[in-house]
């Protein structure tokens, strides 16, 4: 019986080999893709729009002291990456939370100009134990879409800080992303 039974296992896997071999793997797992338009005015007033929304942006040469420019709209993918995942990881989990808030930094070195790292502090108002918030980053980490894509491209290192209701407890995850 065990032989019949690995007998059909390797000949189903071996027919799904046939099919997907000489196709593009992309193809053979579902892709989500994003769409974003991006216009600048001469002078650097920039807007960029995705689904339903604009987002005014810094384009000039220079940094504008009021509109975010190309570098913190990434720092801000990467927070709206991670708190969306919060809302996510709370339904999948459950993972209680009341609210949750992060502060990104990225740091920029050059020549040539690039992202060579991005800590963040996340502050979690929980009443779960140390080991659930330890789980609901382990999730973060593997998870998050823009935070896996930033990883592999630089070093993100973050913490996540407790707050129980009504008490000053702290628990910390580090990150051992390398």
């Amino acid at each position: 019986m065990l032989r019949a039974s690995r007998a059909v296992s390797q000949r189903l896997l071996r027919g799904i080999e046939n099919r997907v071999a000489g196709t593009n793997w992309r193809r053979v797992f579902v892709m989500q893709r994003y769409e974003v338009s991006a216009s600048v005015l001469k002078g650097g007033a920039a807007t960029a729009k995705a689904k339903q929304s604009a987002i005014r942006f810094d384009g000039s040469a220079q940094q504008d002291p009021a509109l975010p420019g190309p570098a913190e709209l990434l720092a801000a993918a990467f927070a709206a990456c991670a708190l969306k995942n919060v809302e996510r990881f709370s339904k999948i989990l459950p993972f209680h939370y009341e609210s949750a808030s992060i502060h990104v930094v990225a740091e920029r070195e050059e020549p040539p100009p690039r992202i060579v790292s991005i800590r963040y502090t996340l502050k979690i108002d929980t009443d779960e134990s140390a080991n659930r918030v330890e789980l609901l980053h382990r999730n973060l980490r593997k998870f998050g879409t823009v935070y896996n894509t930033l990883a592999a491209a630089c070093h993100v290192n973050g913490e996540i800080v407790v707050g129980n209701t009504g008490t000053n407890s702290r628990e910390r995850a580090n990150d051992e992303q390398s």
